[in-house]
């Protein structure tokens, strides 16, 4: 092979490199950088505009712009009252931790835009590609919903469930002669579950100054539990008409054992209901193959001898 274009093309790339490499040079920034920046910035103040942003984390740079685009489209495209309505099933799960509303919102416009590039991708550039593009899409937008709405779901299950041993205590702890506000400190520090982080929040509001109804009241509109509601509603009424508190958690515990019990066996009852089509569908036909099996072979055998 002639070594001459070989020779043209290795001149041609040195050439382009040095090319790069001096424009590179040329509209390079003249600004201080490292040590020196950082003695400049303690001297004098700069503006937020000219620090530069490959000094910036990844977060900064790349994931947090994103998530704010994100969340201004999801707000155009969803109706009025959807902050607030998120809100309400972020406080329903328990606010996870780093899951605020302004990241839920970005998840959102992510969704919505990988659900519609997966739905292109599946169906290509046709009418089935924009069917299943906008099917992609609208799953991507709500799944977060889903999401949360089953996680508040699961956690005010458990919440109830939790209730009447944190009340037992509570009930104990007042009746030994404890201090309310130090009763709830007890709960929370004792009782697993959702109940603790909800207790807590309640003593944190009294101790920041909140009067003890409003707490609770509080209390009662992050959480879906009719349980929690009556407990909180005869709390309240206790503590405007000066009624001894100790008598009223001893109320309030008898009634949720009794709730407790009446919905146990609500659940007992509806076994039997839930559990008739698994019979039907998989353990008959089974039932039946067994049984009725092998005396259907035997009569085939003999009806096909008679012939």
């Amino acid at each position: 092979m002639d070594a001459q274009p070989l020779l043209f093309i290795g001149a041609g790339c040195i050439a382009a490199a040095g090319v790069i490499l001096f424009f590179v040079v040329a509209t390079g920034s003249t600004k201080i950088t490292g040590v020196a920046r950082s003695l400049e910035m303690v001297q004098g103040s700069v503006a937020a505009e000219e620090v530069g942003r490959s000094e910036l984390p990844f977060s900064d740079r790349l994931v947090s712009p994103f998530f704010a685009r994100m969340k201004r489209m999801t707000l155009r495209l969803s109706p009025s009252g959807t902050s607030d309505r998120l809100l309400r099933l972020l406080d329903l799960a328990g606010n996870p931790e780093g899951l605020a509303l302004e990241r839920l919102l970005g998840f959102k416009g992510a969704g919505l835009l990988l659900g519609g590039f997966l739905g292109l991708f599946v169906g290509g550039l046709s009418l089935q590609g924009l069917f299943f593009g906008t099917i992609g899409a609208a799953a991507g937008f709500f799944l977060p919903d889903l999401w949360v709405m089953n996680t508040g779901s699961k956690r005010q299950e458990v919440l109830r469930r939790g209730l009447a041993d944190a009340l037992d205590m509570l009930t104990v702890c007042v009746e030994a002669g404890q201090g309310f506000d130090g009763a709830i400190l007890h709960v929370a520090q004792s009782v697993e579950g959702p109940v603790t982080g909800e207790f807590a929040r309640v003593l944190a509001e009294i101790q920041i100054g909140k009067s003890r109804g409003a707490a609770f009241s509080s209390l009662a509109e992050r959480t879906k539990v009719p349980e929690i509601r009556t407990f909180v509603t005869a709390l309240v009424q206790a503590d405007r008409l000066g009624l001894p508190i100790g008598n009223v958690l001893r109320e309030q515990s008898v009634q949720m054992r009794l709730i407790r019990m009446q919905r146990a066996e609500e659940k007992a009852q509806k076994v039997t209901v839930k559990i008739l089509f698994p019979m039907l569908l998989c353990i008959f036909p089974a039932l039946f193959i067994v049984i009725i099996g092998p005396g259907a072979i035997q009569m085939i055998n003999t009806f096909s001898t008679l012939h």
